[in-house]
């Protein structure tokens, strides 16, 4: 017994290998009207097994060429690709540039925080902030399986900020999963430095 795997590779494996060994039948044949009749048969094939191709017909031509390694020859009913064409490299996926602060954190927390710098004081900005301490802890374990204590996730938070979102004097429970467990010391009173307390309890 032969295994696919010691077969050649398929260029198009989603037609099958029954498919495949037509279209390798088909550069036999020396008569080109019957090479063309049979390439109009296998194409029918092909047709009935995707009947909702989008740009059907283009496109069935285009995988009999592939298929043959673009070797048969035929009179195509239409354009079809050609290998400069089908072996054209990707394009370069282009990523961003910058240097990220903490690597453990990533870009997307940056940009998180950068977001709730632009936020107004109020309910908004600290169901925001919560988000973003829960993030922060969950990217730091990712790293560092030891764990890590949540004032190490509060100073990281306030020296992003350069001290705009300061929680230093507040007891906070960061749990990753849940809400951030924050008990504010002063629930609706300003702080020494004028920074408005959190007024909700989690």
């Amino acid at each position: 017994m032969e295994y696919n795997t010691r077969q050649k590779r398929l260029p198009l494996p989603e037609y099958g290998r029954s498919v495949q060994k037509m279209v390798d039948h088909a550069l036999t044949i020396e008569d080109r009207a019957e090479r063309q009749k049979c390439a109009e048969t296998i194409v029918n094939i092909m047709r009935s097994m995707f009947p909702n191709l989008p740009d059907q017909e283009r496109k069935l031509w285009d995988h009999l060429a592939i298929m043959s390694d673009f070797k048969l020859d035929i009179d195509y009913p239409c354009e079809v690709i050609k290998p400069e064409e089908f072996h054209i490299a990707p394009q370069r996926v282009p990523y961003r540039d910058g240097e990220i602060r903490n690597r453990h954190y990533g870009r997307i927390v940056e940009g998180m925080i950068a977001h709730a710098m632009t936020l107004e004081e109020g309910e908004e900005k600290e169901c925001f902030v919560e988000l973003i301490l829960i993030q922060m802890k969950k990217n730091y374990i990712a790293w560092n399986k030891d764990g890590v204590e949540d004032k190490r996730i509060i100073e990281d938070l306030r020296l992003y900020t350069k001290g705009a979102i300061d929680l230093a004097d507040r007891e906070i429970r960061i749990t990753p999963g849940n809400n951030a467990q924050r008990h504010s010391q002063n629930n609706s009173k300003r702080s020494n430095n004028g920074k408005k307390q959190f007024k909700r309890k989690f």
